[in-house]
């Protein structure tokens, strides 16, 4: 297809020819015979969006699933509230999502068997490391005498024992193609060959759209109460000998030093990645960028999650928390994702995030870590094999495109998904607003 009166980022005006790859870029381009012409009315055309770490069969359950933490559920009162109103799933389960300590406090069984006594329910915690499940959910995976039904995400004794709901993917293809989205990397640490062979045959199908990559079996998730440095150096040089580059899960400082370890032990591949780097102590700084590692972060976390880091993080370390200004000022790589679902999955609310550092309620954390809009956009255009390598708008370049109503500077002035006008997956538009 041809786009016409496309302006880019440098307010360049020009003509895009697209198909499986952008075949052609210049002015008053001829229309070939049966093409689709597009006119983006002088609008902002960029690389389609690609969210760099996501969970999608989680993210897809979650669009089925009860809310249960904040900003829609504050208090214990509301908590209740919330599960006495929930309606069972076709499998007979209530499922919940995003509770938070905050809510209702430590939840065990018998806090949820106090509100919700018969019916099987499970919660999961923001950060997704954690379920509880209720006395009747412990006996429908044979876990009946379990002390208090807090259980692991990455425990497969007893996941393996629930039946996955038969979770469709086509809602959630179109909610991310509605927000300019033509590509998300899956990080789900166990998910298996069967997985990835479904997913990817709903990608041809057309159920989802979006391209598709996987961190597995490449990833690493660290737990500060396992961090066995001899452990992940050997995983990491088993990796490595391979020729294959690894990404390593990171939330806390004493996971970032461990994870330098062994890279500095195994020996790094350019292609390396660090997951979320939530906490960055400085003398980090100077090791990530001799590793030459990629660092995958959310910023959104900040908008969404802020207030409690503010109340929570001793003070003399909240400027340790999602670094992005520092990490580039210091020639490390980066890229963002939103961690969709354990983080809102609108990527331009992550972009605004980074500009911003804007909690919910108004506080600024880390002022020092803001970036432009421009940078900020650009961390969500890289390469799905090098997020830290943004791509553009050339001949040869992928044929996926976001194509905006606005022009360049109305579109960085305001990063909203509300300027999606059109987003195109190898040359085929996949979302028009009009």
């Amino acid at each position: 297809m041809l786009i016409r009166r496309a302006t880019l980022l440098d307010e360049t005006m020009c003509d895009i020819r697209v198909g499986a790859r952008i075949d052609e870029v210049g002015e008053a381009l001829a229309t070939w015979p049966g093409e689709g012409v597009l006119d983006a009315a002088g609008g902002a055309v960029v690389p389609g969006l690609h969210d760099h770490h996501v969970h999608l069969r989680s993210a897809a359950s979650a669009l089925e699933s009860l809310a249960l933490g904040p900003p829609g559920v504050v208090t214990k009162d509301l908590f209740a509230q919330a599960l006495s109103q929930a309606e069972p799933g076709v499998d007979g389960w209530i499922r919940a999502v995003g509770y938070h300590e905050s809510v209702a406090g430590r939840l065990d069984r018998h806090l949820l068997d106090a509100v919700v006594p018969d019916v099987p329910l499970r919660v999961q915690h923001r950060s997704g490391a954690m379920w509880f499940l209720n006395s009747a959910a412990l006996s429908q995976i044979g876990l009946v005498d379990h002390v208090d039904g807090r259980l692991r995400s990455t425990d497969p004794g007893w996941s393996d024992a629930l039946r996955p709901a038969d979770t469709g993917l086509a809602e959630l293809s179109d909610r991310l193609a509605a927000v300019g989205v033509t590509g998300v990397t899956d990080a789900t640490p166990d998910v298996g060959a069967e997985d990835m062979v479904a997913l990817m045959v709903a990608h041809r199908r057309g159920e989802f759209r979006p391209r598709l990559r996987f961190l597995s079996p490449g990833k690493k998730i660290l737990q500060d109460d396992r961090l066995d440095l001899d452990d992940l150096t050997a995983w990491i040089s088993c990796r490595h000998n391979a020729n294959r580059p690894v990404a390593v899960h990171s939330v806390t400082a004493a996971q970032l030093v461990v994870t330098i370890a062994a890279l500095r032990a195994a020996g790094s591949h350019p292609l390396d990645r660090i997951e979320h780097a939530a906490v960055v102590p400085d003398d980090a700084l100077p090791d990530l960028a001799d590793l030459g590692v990629t660092v995958v972060t959310q910023p959104n976390f900040v908008a969404e999650r802020g207030d409690q880091y503010l109340a929570e993080i001793p003070p003399a370390e909240q400027g340790e928390l999602w670094r992005v200004a520092s990490l580039l000022n210091a020639n490390v790589r980066v890229a963002f994702s939103t961690d969709m679902p354990f983080g809102q999955g609108d990527p331009w609310a992550a972009m605004r995030a980074a500009v911003h550092r804007t909690t919910p309620s108004g506080a600024v954390l880390n002022i020092g870590e803001c970036v432009s809009a421009q940078a900020a956009l650009a961390m969500f255009l890289g390469f799905p094999e090098a997020p830290g390598r943004p791509r553009g708008i050339a001949a040869g370049q992928p044929g996926d495109l976001c194509v905006l109503s606005q022009p360049p500077a109305a579109v960085l002035a305001e990063l909203s998904a509300d300027m999606v006008r059109a987003t195109i997956i190898g040359g085929e538009i996949v979302y028009n607003a009009q």
